[in-house]
């Protein structure tokens, strides 16, 4: 596994397509069609609004001056619509797996839904659980748990978990006579969920942060077969067995969403030890639980392909750096990725607002998951 409150994230009627690391801004469109009486139509999705100037095309015909499409900016107010759309998740609750530091993507995302108003609960891997407990009992987080609004990050509980296993009758007795894992109980995926179950009741929305491929920095034609078994249950089958267990107790209209990255699809030399087949794996399978759990509980479950962070875990294949440097320099919008950036596009996608979005890969990668040349090659000098 080692792999706010309320509308801190808002969608305000702003440019379209605008993106910073806190708000996300939507368009909020207006139309304005100028005739030669000098008379004006606003549009705000008002069906009714717009038939009465139908008629009197019918009757006597207008000749149009110009027609300008524009998106109501910051300052504009527009009659009948509010002046931002909220990411509102107060009174939901979030279950996230896969927490054990401030600096990778799982942390960012329950910033982003505590942000949003959310209720936090954690799954820690057991070996790392005292320490992330004791940094956050000590404050040395707290630096990293602001809120755009100041306040800081609360997380209501943190659990022990090894999501490889799925009931205690999994684990070997090398794994339990372990002093890692000493002292901790309850910690495989059912006895989580039944744990959540017993102290709150149900949850909202499930977030799958974890991934470990133990041969990593194999190549593929290296790796030994327990070694490529080992990536696909930690890092894909792992997403199906916490959606199995939770979803007795997540609420109807519920979402789910994982991780994954781009060498599902393209090659990435040094990706190695089964964790590109790991991916590929939880892609497809995200489509499949998009069905089962949506036709039962009516829970959409997507997934997030994010691009490199420099995260603890991620150093462990050896090249993050420079899979950083590549990203920079040849994806279309050149600038750092920001772990508050996929947080954010989390938040949007657990949301009301993505209420029909389901069984989707959503690129959050500066777009570099489009280019099919890399501009810094030196072959192109």
């Amino acid at each position: 596994m080692a792999a706010t409150a309320a509308s801190g994230l808002q969608m305000a009627a702003s440019r379209p397509c605008l993106y910073s690391s806190h708000r996300i801004f939507g368009a909020s469109a207006r139309v304005a069609f100028h005739v030669n009486t000098r008379s004006r139509l606003t549009s705000s999705s008002r069906v009714s609004s717009v038939q009465p100037l139908l008629r009197s095309f019918t009757s006597s015909p207008m000749k149009f001056e110009k027609v300008v499409t524009r998106a109501a900016s910051t300052g504009d107010s527009v009659q009948g619509v509010s002046s931002g759309l909220a990411i509102d998740l107060r009174g939901k609750r979030a279950f996230i797996a896969g927490i054990a530091d401030d600096n990778g993507y799982g942390w960012a995302i329950a910033k982003a839904l505590a942000a949003a108003g959310a209720e936090i609960l954690v799954g820690t891997w057991v070996p790392a659980l005292n320490i992330f407990e004791t940094n956050l009992r000590r404050g040395k987080l707290d630096e990293s748990r602001k809120l755009p609004n100041g306040s800081l990050m609360e997380i209501t509980k943190v659990y022990p978990l090894d999501a490889v296993f799925d009931n205690p009758e999994d684990v070997p007795e090398d794994v339990k006579s372990n002093k890692r894992y000493a002292g901790a109980k309850k910690w495989t995926v059912q006895e989580v969920a039944e744990c959540v179950k017993e102290d709150f009741g149900s949850i909202d929305i499930l977030v799958h942060s974890l991934a470990n491929g133990p041969e990593v920095a194999k190549p593929l034609l290296e790796t030994s077969r327990k070694g490529y078994l080992a990536a696909i249950s930690a890092s894909s089958y792992s997403y199906i067995s916490l959606l199995k267990h939770f979803i007795p107790i997540m609420n109807s209209g519920g979402a789910a969403i994982s991780l994954t990255y781009i060498a599902s699809e393209r090659i990435i030399p040094g990706y190695g030890g089964g964790m590109s087949s790991a991916k590929a794996a939880l892609e497809s399978d995200t489509r499949v639980l998009a069905y089962e759990a949506g036709r039962s509980k009516k829970i959409r479950v997507n997934t997030i392909s994010a691009g490199p962070l420099g995260s603890r875990a991620a150093k462990s294949i050896g090249f993050i750096e420079k899979m950083i440097e590549y990203s920079y320099k040849n994806a279309p919008v050149q600038k750092e990725l920001l772990a508050d950036e996929v947080g954010n596009a989390a938040a949007f996608l657990v949301s009301p607002l993505a209420s029909a979005v389901t069984g989707s890969v959503v690129y959050v990668d500066n777009g570099l998951n489009a280019m099919g040349l890399a501009t810094d090659s030196p072959s192109l000098s």
